[in-house]
């Protein structure tokens, strides 16, 4: 992929830059509202995973380990159902993320809602749902403009 394409956050800043004051918000209100760093940090590699978006991926890793994320939990995000290392909030917030990150195909499904509000308030409900339309919104803009990974620095491989 090493096409050229317009880099929306050189060509329209004030745009890229409503996006960065937004997805700022989200983080308040995650921290507001009870979601902690971990549970933003999986939910947003995992939608970042699904989207095939390896430079969020990239820095949602990073910010997973400074928050404390081993990496054999990072390695089984995207086997999440599997894994058995995740509470019930986190795989509550994956599903989550799965269902925002594919809302085209089913929308946000009775079964998921009910599910994931069995689990969290609704304070913590919105809170995980705006992290979800923030990182998607994200994958999009970097996907599109084939925005490259940035190689690591000696001191952050894990």
């Amino acid at each position: 992929m090493s096409e050229t394409r317009v880099h929306l956050s050189k060509t329209e800043p004030a745009a890229y830059q409503a996006l960065d004051a937004f997805a700022r918000t989200v983080g308040d209100i995650c921290a507001a509202n009870g979601i902690d760093d971990r549970l933003k940090e999986i939910v947003m590699i995992h939608s970042s995973q699904l989207n095939g978006c390896s430079y969020c991926t990239r820095l949602h890793v990073d910010r997973a380990l400074k928050a404390g994320i081993d990496t054999d939990t990072l390695m089984q995000i995207a086997t999440w159902r599997e894994s058995n290392v995740f509470s019930d909030r986190e795989e509550a917030a994956l599903e989550l993320a799965e269902a925002f990150t594919f809302i085209s195909e089913d929308g946000i499904s009775d079964e998921v809602y009910n599910r994931v509000g069995g689990v969290f308030t609704e304070k913590e409900y919105a809170a995980l749902s705006w992290a979800c339309i923030s990182i998607n919104a994200f994958n999009r803009v970097v996907i599109a403009g084939r925005y490259p990974v940035p190689p690591r620095a000696p001191q952050a491989q894990a």
